[in-house]
């Protein structure tokens, strides 16, 4: 199942914490994997999530790809088995960014599968997280590379912290066992 959120809309990080309390369950502190680089504005979604949720989060959640220490897709096909090995039954919420259609811009999207770093890119690797959160920061094209070096920053981390935020919200939620109450009518 896929969920999105627009990076405009005041309600995303709501949406985000609601929607991570309902596909994640368990007691164990979730693990925050976000894939990126430091070198590409494009693809620094993840490493920017990833250290403003170190900077928010002092305990409850694990903490994989800050901009100190970014993690590339490259090194996410050894992270599988190293994440279950090391976090046994957390939950692993990936964190990447992402291309799409013009119109996708500006769209993050949670999904219950995972997500497979470097597709945007042709790269063929494996599925990683149990939830995904993909921010779309740049149009889909032949010429990725250049599109990805000429997205804007500010779009980029005000995506890194809505999830960072949402993120950080569940966390916490998960140390109380509660869900944040919502007073929103449907």
């Amino acid at each position: 199942m896929d969920l999105t959120f627009n990076v405009c809309n005041s309600l995303a990080k709501t949406g985000l914490v609601m929607a991570l309390h309902r596909f994640l369950t368990g007691d164990r502190p979730p693990v925050a994997l976000c894939i990126g680089s430091d070198l590409v504005i494009g693809d620094s979604l993840g490493p920017v999530c990833g250290t403003l949720l170190q900077e928010r989060c002092r305990a409850g959640i694990f903490v994989y790809g800050t901009l100190r220490h970014p993690i590339t897709a490259k090194e996410v096909k050894y992270l599988n088995e190293f994440l279950h090995d090391t976090h046994p039954g957390s939950p692993v919420i990936a964190i990447d960014a992402a291309v799409g259609d013009a119109g996708d811009i500006g769209l993050m999207k949670l999904t219950t599968t995972g997500i497979r770093p470097g597709l945007g890119a042709n790269k063929k690797l494996a599925r990683v997280g149990d939830i995904g959160i993909m921010g779309i920061v740049a149009e889909k094209s032949v010429f990725n590379y250049s599109l990805m070096n000429l997205t804007r920053l500010n779009l980029v981390y005000k995506m890194a912290d809505i999830i960072a935020e949402a993120v950080a919200d569940f966390a916490a939620g998960k140390k109380t066992n509660a869900a944040p109450e919502s007073n929103l009518a449907v």
